[in-house]
């Protein structure tokens, strides 16, 4: 009898050490007090995001084919259907994030008139794709559906985290939490860049193996949704659009060619320009 107490007090003593050992559990946040978090990896917790930055659905020009698909595809997952991890690729400046965020809080307006679960964004920074897995077990269990986000998303050759994100995806034994979707924005269309994959390509079989590994992670996403460089008439559709929004007073041919003259300067045209030049219009006008 002594000898079993002693085993005992053993095993106790040793249960007592893992429990310290062990990581701190993952806490989950209260879901009611946002409809946006960001993750922090190193705390191992969702920081909520009292107001968003993000720009009005209707401001977003020259992205109606996108704009309606990626609203389309958010509504349907709010709504319990199925719908697509999504992509978005392409053009910098041109509302890929944007985008997203904009779509995101049309549909949470849309739940509330339809009396369902608001639609909860969450952001992942793109260092922090390794602990995706544990971000999954906190929202799984959560009764709200929620939209993981991760903006400028690419991987260099000697990254392996990419892993992570595949197996959520579609890879892994649980795969992805049927209340969670993914989107993510890249300047790359495989999230890898061309001239990595083609140097990789032509050093060794291997090597390319691990390249053609790395460039299905994007054939993951059920939606791609490419952006491209917009045309000067879009351009000035995005000026347009933005002065009025802020109710500027400014001549239209003055603003045409104001603009025009700024996106020459710059040597690009894109939504973030036309805002970059209307800023500079609305501070000009209050001094």
């Amino acid at each position: 009898m002594p000898a079993t107490d002693t085993r005992d007090e053993l095993l106790a003593r040793i249960a007592e050490a893992l429990e310290r050992m062990a990581p701190p559990r993952v806490q989950a946040p209260d879901f009611e007090v946002a409809d946006a978090f960001v993750w922090s990896a190193v705390e191992k917790r969702l920081i909520p995001v009292a107001k968003v930055s993000r720009v009005d659905m209707r401001l977003l020009k020259g992205v109606d084919r996108a704009r309606d698909t990626l609203l389309d595809n958010t509504l349907r997952f709010a709504r319990g259907k199925p719908a697509n991890n999504a992509l978005l690729w392409g053009a910098r400046g041109m509302g890929k994030s944007s985008l997203v965020k904009a779509s995101h809080a049309t549909v949470v307006e849309t739940m509330e008139r339809e009396g369902r679960p608001r639609l909860k964004l969450v952001e992942i920074h793109r260092e922090d794709i390794e602990t995706l897995p544990t971000l999954m077990s906190l929202l799984r269990a959560a009764p709200f559906p929620f939209l993981l986000f991760c903006d400028d998303l690419s991987f260099d050759l000697a990254d392996a985290s990419y892993k992570s994100l595949k197996a959520v995806l579609e890879g892994g034994i649980e795969g992805r939490p049927e209340n969670v979707l993914f989107y993510a924005t890249s300047n790359r269309r495989h999230l890898l860049a061309r001239e990595m994959i083609e140097n990789e390509r032509s050093t060794a079989i291997h090597a390319g193996e691990a390249v053609e590994e790395k460039v299905s992670l994007s054939d993951r996403f059920g939606l791609w949704l490419g952006f491209h460089r917009c045309s000067q008439e879009e351009f000035l559709a995005m000026v347009t659009g933005y002065a009025e929004h802020l109710g500027l007073k400014a001549d239209p041919e003055t603003l045409r060619r104001e603009a025009l003259e700024w996106a020459t300067t710059r040597g690009s045209r894109s939504g973030r320009v036309a805002w970059q030049f209307i800023q500079d219009l609305a501070g000009r006008d209050e001094g």
